[in-house]
């Protein structure tokens, strides 16, 4: 991992290929499709396949497992989309949530203010060249909506753009039947949706996404520390994914780009292959959010120290994560290609994608060595049985065996049992009931024991 960083360096163009690669394969193999593709896509908006939405989905409980099951100063809570207009009001998305855009009239692309070039011989398109740009104008990023039957400003709310403020006004609801003290903290995940300008590299930047929050409550004299501490607790869960450090960095946001009631915010970002973009930011927000809304609503969002006997709004530290994001990601780093031997022993190029076993979308495949041997395949699904309550298993029987731990290997599944006919006692009766285990990326094999296959690939993926 590199030092904290001041600043960012500008996006990249390498990895252009890999890129184009990686979004090949996430839609040969059932990872991301676009969204409403039949009918021409709609942009900034995707699905998730069979492989996908197991990998997210391992992402976000394993978020879950440690930012709120293996702690006891964090519960959680699921807000919903829909939220009272004044709750948008208050904490100012309504009147200042926007991004300044910019339109180019001779290509007609619409753009974000930050990604207009400038060379240095005037604001250029970056999509033509062009200099023909209309001034930059604010642009909500909400999705207006309305709620009941009829449609005028009394009933006009918002699809939520973040979770956090469901967290903020649901702060005393959450205090009172947790009974927490400081600090303690409220996690959330869930959809969130933004009306992009331009939504581009693929998932990273879309119009609705899947955020994992947490807004850490304490004292005003422990917010720093906290935010460093939040810091180092959000690289360790990257790298426990399998996220490389050394394509990890910290950027310190500086003061002119930080809201104005920050005190200090991280930006940890990944170098993906166009370029270092951020994948969670840890703000320490003082006690911006739950002042707004206490003063809106009229109601006290204030904590009692039983300590100190006095009243004080809580200062919160959020770290906020994009899943989507996050498994963007985890498919860049796992993406690779290497030589392996076919079943002739010829050297071909083979695809895997190296995930960490704990996040791989299937954990294990099982094979029997022939299709048309039903002693083998009887056998296969009888690991199968035994494997499925403890992990999610893919069971494939059509082909070679070598084309099949190749498909394996292109979606990241990280270990294959081939039953053979040691298994059924055949060649020597010591293996009976033993079966080939394959690591999918040394590609080595050893004999293991039917009996023995739960505990061990537990152990191995966890």
């Amino acid at each position: 991992m590199s030092a904290t960083d001041s600043q960012r360096p500008p996006a990249q163009s390498y990895g252009a290929a890999s890129m184009e690669k990686i979004v090949s394969l996430c839609k040969r193999r059932g990872f991301v499709f676009q969204s409403s593709e039949i009918y021409g896509g709609l942009n900034g908006l995707w699905d998730y396949g069979p492989l996908g939405v197991e990998l997210k989905r391992n992402v976000k409980n394993y978020w879950w497992r440690v930012m709120v099951h293996e702690r006891d100063d964090v519960v959680g809570m699921d807000g919903s989309i829909l939220m009272n207009r004044a709750v948008w009001k208050a904490s100012g998305h309504e009147d200042t949530f926007s991004d300044p855009m910019v339109d180019c009239r001779t290509c007609k692309s619409r753009l974000r203010a930050d990604q207009v070039i400038d060379k240095g011989r005037g604001k250029q398109c970056p999509n033509c060249g062009g200099k023909d740009l209309t001034e930059a104008r604010a642009f909500n990023l909400m999705f207006k909506t309305y709620v009941g039957a009829t449609e005028d400003e009394s009933s006009v709310t918002y699809l939520r753009p973040e979770t956090a403020q469901a967290i903020f006004v649901q702060f005393k609801n959450v205090l009172d039947v947790s009974r927490k003290k400081l600090p303690f903290g409220i996690a959330q995940i869930g959809k969130a949706f933004r009306n992009e300008i331009n939504p581009r590299n693929f998932t990273f930047r879309s119009r609705e996404f899947e955020q994992m929050e947490l807004e850490y409550f304490c004292r005003p004299v422990e917010g720093i520390k906290l935010l460093e501490y939040w810091k180092e607790q959000r690289l360790k869960f990257y790298e426990n994914i399998g996220l490389s450090r050394e394509k990890l960095h910290v950027l310190n946001v500086p003061d002119g780009d930080r809201a104005f009631y920050s005190k200090g915010t991280y930006d940890i970002e990944y170098e993906f292959p166009f370029g270092r973009q951020e994948l969670e930011g840890v703000a320490y927000r003082t006690d911006y959010d739950l002042a707004q809304h206490q003063k809106a609503s009229g109601k006290s969002l204030e904590y009692f120290d039983e300590e100190t006997k006095q009243k004080f709004i809580p200062h919160v530290i959020e770290p906020s994560a994009g899943v989507d994001r996050t498994v963007l990601a985890l498919i860049c780093e796992a993406y690779s290609e290497d030589q392996a031997p076919d079943e002739k022993g010829k050297m071909e190029t083979r695809t895997v994608l190296r995930f960490h076993p704990r996040v791989a979308p299937v954990k294990c495949a099982v094979f029997p060595l022939l299709k048309n041997k039903e002693p083998l395949v009887a056998k296969a699904r009888e690991v199968v049985d035994l494997l499925r309550p403890h992990m999610f298993v893919f069971y494939d029987e059509s082909g070679a065996i070598g084309r099949r731990y190749r498909r394996q290997d292109e979606i990241g599944t990280p270990f294959g049992i081939t039953v053979d006919f040691e298994t059924l006692g055949e060649k020597d009766a010591v293996l009976k009931d033993t079966v080939t285990l394959r690591e999918r990326d040394s590609m080595k094999q050893e004999r293991v024991a039917i009996k023995d296959l739960p505990d061990l690939l537990r152990s191995r993926i966890s």
